[in-house]
């Protein structure tokens, strides 16, 4: 304990640049490590087996989701009020039941051990909000959030290629492979978790360029809701849209590639370390925008430019004149760029905007459950009429009615807020008008 006081201060007395930089980087390697206790099973095929006539592979990834999905509806009130001195220990907590949960599942027979994925899921979506939490509301917080959020895109392919790697050179099977994959991040997630223990509190200037965060409670949490109702479902809406493909791209990519004639272990984690530095160097501009209205405007068109990017790229891929490597790459890029911002920037400037009492992972909880929900309802439906559609085929339809509905819902989202805080700062001259008459 003393020497994690003196660790702190030392911390504490680095120039701003350096500490973000700190910050950015063990958020990252957080979440990456927490993404080999997630992910890692969706690197092996489980060829072979169905169970009620459904793929057992879906099984597994419906099973996950329902956990994770549980966890978002649960995470809404735990996140919204879980005090700073209680993340880490709940890290380690949630991520240590995750990797027995895939102990169990290398040992208990199929399809028993579908169980295991539930439970594997139930903590897990608990983890980014207790992580956020450590940076939010602080005036570098794109960058951090920018640095931290690459790991979506990053960690999945790379946590694949592991996955893959320790199948087909070390030859553990499909079933270790999950919990073997977590073992190798696991030391280096409790450096990380040190290093984000280690950060000083947002400062004065922190606060007042972005509002001072704070645990809502029961009264909070519905004014917020009610407050913004209207642009919270549009964005929930869009979020839906980007959280299902995203998701069917994440769980089933190597099915999608194979459909395409392409088996290529390693292309999972160069196109997405592509994307990855893309959307890290476009969120991290917004660090330069001071004003948070101006900035929020942007991070809409972003999204909205996401979202030309998926279904531009899908009607080029359909008319042949770009090939399979172009498209997904396209296709990627488009759904994180809407994705990212969500998670990581788009709720940040929101609460800045409007000064409200409140914090990022109450927001993001909302649309993650919801979200969540609805992914897993399109995989149940999907598989429930038969499961016949390939993931190539139904993964290319459902990218152009992605980008329909999540391109209007976020044009209107946009017209919503920009018309709300035109509206507040209206009121705010005529209140300040009146008191000069007075």
């Amino acid at each position: 304990m003393v020497i994690k006081d003196k660790l702190s201060a030392k911390v504490a007395r680095m120039p701003y640049a350096l500490l973000s930089v700190m910050a950015a980087f063990s958020a990252f390697g957080a979440y990456t490590c927490m993404y080999s206790f997630r992910k890692a099973f969706t690197a092996g095929t489980f060829t072979g087996h169905q169970y009620l006539h459904i793929d057992y592979k879906v099984w597994l990834v419906i099973a996950q989701i329902i956990g994770y999905t549980l966890s978002k509806f649960y995470g809404i009130r735990f996140i919204a009020e879980v005090t700073h001195g209680n993340r880490a220990k709940s890290i380690l907590l949630f991520i240590g039941i995750a990797w027995l949960a895939l102990l169990a599942f290398a040992v208990v027979p199929a399809p028993y051990n579908i169980i295991f994925l539930f439970v594997n899921g139930l903590p897990l979506g608990m983890i980014w909000g207790l992580i956020f939490g450590y940076i939010e509301g602080r005036r570098s917080t794109e960058f951090m959030a920018a640095v931290m959020s690459i790991s979506l895109i990053f960690a999945s392919g790379f946590v694949k290629t592991v996955g893959r790697t320790l199948m087909s050179t070390f030859h553990v099977n499909e079933y270790h492979m999950p919990f073997a994959t977590g073992a190798i991040f696991a030391l280096p997630l409790l450096l990380f978790i040190f290093c984000l223990e280690l950060l000083p509190p947002p400062t004065e200037e922190d606060k007042l360029l972005r509002a001072e965060r704070v645990p809502m409670n029961g009264d909070d949490r519905k004014r917020f809701l009610i407050r913004f109702l209207p642009g919270i479902i549009l964005s929930v809406i869009s979020y839906i849209m980007l959280t299902v493909m995203r998701d069917i791209r994440d769980n089933f990519e190597v099915e999608i590639w194979a459909g395409m004639g392409i088996k290529t272990t390693s292309i999972y984690a160069s196109i997405d370390s592509l994307i990855s530095i893309i959307v890290l160097v476009i969120l991290s501009l917004l660090i330069l925008i001071k004003k948070n209205l101006f900035a929020f405007g942007i991070i809409h068109f972003l999204i909205i430019g996401g979202y030309i990017l998926v279904g531009g790229g899908t009607i080029l891929f359909n008319l042949h004149l770009i090939g399979p490597v172009a498209w997904m790459t396209m296709a990627g890029l488009g759904l994180y760029l809407g994705y990212v911002p969500y998670n990581a920037v788009f709720f940040e400037r929101m609460i800045a905007v409007f000064k409200c009492r409140s914090n990022v992972g109450f927001v993001v909880y909302v649309a993650d459950a919801i979200a969540y929900l609805g992914s897993v309802s399109i995989l149940l439906v999907k598989e429930l009429n038969g499961g016949t559609i390939s993931w190539l085929l139904f993964f290319n339809k459902g990218a152009m009615a992605v980008a329909v509905i999540g391109g209007i819902s976020t044009v209107l989202s946009l017209i919503y807020f920009m018309q709300n805080a035109n509206s507040k700062k209206t009121k705010a001259l005529a209140v300040l008008q009146m008191n000069l008459q007075q």
